[in-house]
């Protein structure tokens, strides 16, 4: 039971974590393309709001390296956003495999407990006999006990999991959206200085 516990504390913290972490105003907040717009309209783009930008967003995270003045060339731009975007994936999905694991060896765990006491109670069986029914049974149901526990940790931990899944695909394809109307702002003001 201890090891299903602590796996229900980690499951725990891992949700609350990640419930947190992938808010859409955490991820992607409201109107950040415009800004970045109008910073670039007024060429007002200095080190302090591309810090700024850096610090504000996961998707402030994956924009900021395309309009670093490091990039001259569109294709670098391009490349500094898609480096930055795979990071930014990699950080959405930050604890994931270690719910998806817990979703998959709690009932394993509990399957463990079940089987370690049923040996234990045939163990006892073996040693000092058959006894009474009422304490077979009661060792027997003991010993489903953990089962149950392994399984009230995994349905929520398998749900959550494939939630939060669900949530990083749908904020990933949201940020390329974005990172490709950055990219034809950035092409169409190319064009227009050339």
């Amino acid at each position: 039971m201890v090891p299903i516990l602590l796996c229900s504390i980690l499951a725990l913290a891992i949700i609350l974590e990640r419930s947190w972490a992938l808010r859409q105003t955490q991820v992607m907040p409201d109107g950040l393309l415009e800004k970045v717009r109008a910073w670039l309209q007024q060429d007002a783009l200095d080190a302090d709001r591309l810090d700024a930008l850096r610090n504000s967003s996961q998707l402030g995270r994956i924009l900021a390296p395309g309009l670093s003045p490091h990039c001259r060339t569109l294709d670098e731009r391009k490349t500094a956003i898609e480096d930055a975007g795979r990071r930014g994936a990699v950080e959405l999905e930050r604890f994931l495999a270690a719910l998806g694991t817990i979703a998959m060896i709690s009932p394993l765990l509990g399957l463990l407990g079940t089987v370690w006491g049923l040996i234990v109670v045939f163990d006892q069986i073996t040693t000092t006999g058959l006894g009474q029914p009422s304490d077979l049974a009661g060792g027997i149901a003991q010993a489903l006990i953990t089962t149950a526990a392994g399984l009230a940790v995994a349905i929520p931990a398998v749900i959550f999991h494939r939630y939060f899944q669900r949530q990083v695909s749908v904020l990933v394809s949201q940020m390329e959206a974005v990172a490709h109307q950055l990219m034809d702002v950035l092409q169409q003001r190319e064009q227009e200085t050339s």
